[in-house]
């Protein structure tokens, strides 16, 4: 994995491109917009097939230096993938790893800039990865379609990312955590819900999980956080269970459940809150906590007032028509702090 380090000159470079990358993301977020208003939800995008499946595993590189973002490449059944890696300044051994995937027609470099997930991390000392999905949508259900006849490759590039920073002896095997936004959040839950023996919690910003013919089922206990907007337009939190047709030559728009059947799933999994969810009222935004069950992991949903399809304490701007952002809590420090509460 040959990093592509940033010095200071291109940090500059950087800099200038991150107005144009806001706006191309806007202009996709907006499209996936006027597709909801016509009855096609989802922020869409059209999406390349997946790389034919195929055991082989490889990578190009060295570790990265500590404290230095870096590009990384890393082969997956016979194809080249790519991720973003932050590596906190501090010396040590194996770290927590949190892989955070970005929403449908976004890319990596956009959820850095949306969550500031990489602040939150160094404070606590973990890596960072941030995947770049195939046609920027992620595989988060089960279903083939024309665009994507392999819908497990993304689950493959995951387990085979881990395992790679768990082998270089970058990452710890107790600690690998899972978090996304929109389809990036329904593909966490897709890894806590196929891989309970490898991911140590997860977390969910306006992501729900596939239902229908893609439907994703929860096998075994993970803690998972779920963080909703209220009054999210694209990704209703009454879910989507039947979204409308895909513009021709997209990929069709994956249904899904509510966000809080999401949680309920995974709370029934885990054989947690036997005696119902605690629901309390916080200022700016609800919660509802299923108590962990016998292996430990606890379920919580936050339901945010008047918020849309944004995250919670973002700096950046969403696209017009997305909604309200909303700052009654800051998302990047809370599920961070949910998810290292926990090992595996």
């Amino acid at each position: 994995m040959s990093p592509n380090l940033f010095p200071p000159s291109r940090r500059r470079t950087a800099a200038r491109r991150a107005g144009t990358r806001r706006a191309s993301y806007a202009a996709a977020l907006t499209l996936g917009l006027a597709l909801t208003a016509a009855g096609l939800t989802g922020c869409s995008t059209q999406s390349r097939p997946s790389a034919a499946a195929g055991p082989a595993v490889s990578t190009s590189a060295s570790a990265p230096a500590p404290g230095v973002d870096s590009r990384e490449r890393l082969t997956v059944d016979g194809g080249a993938r790519e991720y973003l890696m932050h590596r906190p300044a501090a010396q040590g051994g194996p770290r927590p790893l949190l892989v955070a995937f970005h929403g449908r027609g976004a890319d990596a470099a956009q959820l850095r800039e949306q969550s500031r997930l990489d602040k939150a991390a160094e404070a606590r000392g973990m890596l960072l990865v941030y995947p770049e999905a195939l046609g920027k949508a992620w595989g988060a259900g089960t279903a083939p379609t024309a665009q994507r006849p392999d819908p497990d490759a993304d689950v493959r590039f995951a387990e085979a990312l881990i395992a790679e920073l768990v082998r270089t002896g970058r990452a710890d095997p107790h600690r690998v955590y899972v978090a996304g936004f929109s389809n990036g959040g329904s593909m966490a839950l897709r890894m806590a819900a196929q891989r309970p023996d490898l991911v140590a919690g997860a977390a969910s910003v306006s992501g729900e999980l596939p239902t229908g013919a893609a439907a994703v089922k929860p096998a075994g206990p993970v803690p998972v956080l779920i963080v909703y907007g209220a009054e999210d337009p694209v990704r209703p939190l009454a879910g989507l269970p039947s979204p409308g047709p895909a513009a021709p030559g997209e990929e069709p728009i994956t249904a899904t459940m509510s966000a809080r059947a999401s949680a309920e799933a995974f709370a029934a999994a885990a054989g947690a809150g036997a005696g119902g969810p605690a629901e309390e009222g916080k200022p700016g935004y609800d919660s509802v906590t299923w108590p962990a069950g016998p292996a430990g992991a606890q379920v919580r949903l936050l339901v945010m007032h008047g918020a849309g399809h944004t995250w919670p304490g973002s700096a950046m701007p969403p696209p017009a028509g997305f909604g309200s952002v909303s700052t009654a809590l800051d998302a990047s420090g809370t599920l961070l702090d949910f998810l290292t509460a926990h090992t595996r």
